[in-house]
């Protein structure tokens, strides 16, 4: 696809017709998120608005609350080696690239995505399985990013069979979301060896019930064939699918490909993203509405990320200790047993 580049340096396609709020990001100076699409991904968001909102940057990224953050879970705190988080006892996240298909204009990690990291280097891994080797109750390792996908088939292979040769019984984490947004990557062969792998889960993002598409179809069952199990995290977005109708179109839309329904997320406190999120009132009404229209099976678990390095915790009301005048607090008895605030966000 023909593109032309702003004085940013960001690719604009010429057959867009940029929205005035979507001009005002690529006019903007700052420190921003890079627009990334692909022609795929970028086809399926000029049909589609709640795909659109996913890619094209607003200038809305350019406002900033006081709440947000370029590291709203805290990551770096978690890292006791370089590119690896250790948050919860018994597993481990590795950031094995920062670059991805498409960037996210939800990103939480956007002070590490598209920032020119190189990839997991050999002696990056050598600490990351040496600190692994000596923890040995750490049970599951989840490779992210960025995305994984993104390298090459012989890289990634490489890095997977040497997380491999720790245990076998450890089990790996593949998160991706490129069966979402760039479909044809996903090929028979590289699958194949991956599901050599086991025990070995792959963990995707598809948000809107659109992204299901003949090409996404065809590479989920390239995944299942393979024999590799999939679960699927979405987020929560305002003006995307914030609405128990399009949601429940969608987990019934996965659960028919062989993907459970995993997560349901509240969106973190981005810095940039608060266009994107959902109140959380209105995401325990969603979630009352989906459970009359689709089976438990395709129900996934509402939940946030607590800021402050608090951690993940399921969003029930139960869970809640009390609500002031701004913000939600929350105790997560799995990361420290500590109170966390969420802030009360309006529509």
């Amino acid at each position: 696809m023909d593109e032309t580049h702003n004085k940013s340096g960001e690719a604009l396609p010429h057959n867009i017709s940029l929205q005035r709020d979507e001009q005002g990001w690529f006019e903007a100076e700052g420190d921003k998120l890079a627009y990334q699409g692909n022609p795929y991904y970028l086809n399926l968001a000029l049909q589609h608005d709640g795909i659109r909102r996913q890619l094209i940057p607003t200038k809305q990224e350019m406002m900033f609350l006081d709440t947000e953050s370029s590291d709203p879970l805290s990551e770096g705190i978690h890292s006791p080696v370089p590119r690896m988080i250790h948050r919860y006892g018994n597993r481990v996240a590795v950031l094995v690239t920062d670059r991805c298909s498409i960037h996210c204009r939800h990103c939480f990690r956007r002070s590490f995505t598209g920032k020119g990291h190189a990839d997991l280097s050999q002696s990056e891994c050598d600490s990351i399985i040496g600190y692994i080797e000596n923890h040995k109750e750490i049970q599951e390792v989840l490779l992210t990013g960025g995305d994984p996908l993104t390298l090459g088939d012989s890289s990634l292979l490489e890095i997977l069979k040497r997380f491999r040769t720790v245990r076998d019984d450890l089990i790996i984490r593949l998160a991706t979301r490129i069966p979402a947004v760039y479909p044809r990557r996903i090929n028979p062969d590289l699958l194949r060896e991956i599901g050599r792998l086991s025990p070995l889960w792959m963990v995707i993002q598809f948000n809107h019930p659109e992204e299901l598409t003949p090409e996404s179809r065809r590479a989920l069952r390239i995944i299942r064939e393979a024999g590799i199990p999939m679960v699927n995290q979405t987020v929560l977005l305002k003006a995307v699918n914030d609405d128990s109708d399009i949601l429940a179109r969608l987990f019934q839309g996965l659960l028919r490909e062989g993907v459970k329904p995993y997560y349901l997320f509240q969106g973190d406190l981005a810095r940039g993203t608060s266009h994107f999120r959902v109140p959380l009132e209105r995401g325990w009404q969603i979630m009352d509405e989906l459970r009359v229209k689709i089976s438990g099976l395709a129900m996934p678990s509402y939940a946030v990320d607590l800021p402050g390095g608090g951690g993940k915790i399921p969003l029930n009301r139960s869970l809640l200790l009390r609500t002031t005048k701004t913000a939600y607090v929350f105790k997560n008895t799995e990361v420290d047993g500590r109170e966390y605030e969420y802030p009360r966000e309006t529509e």
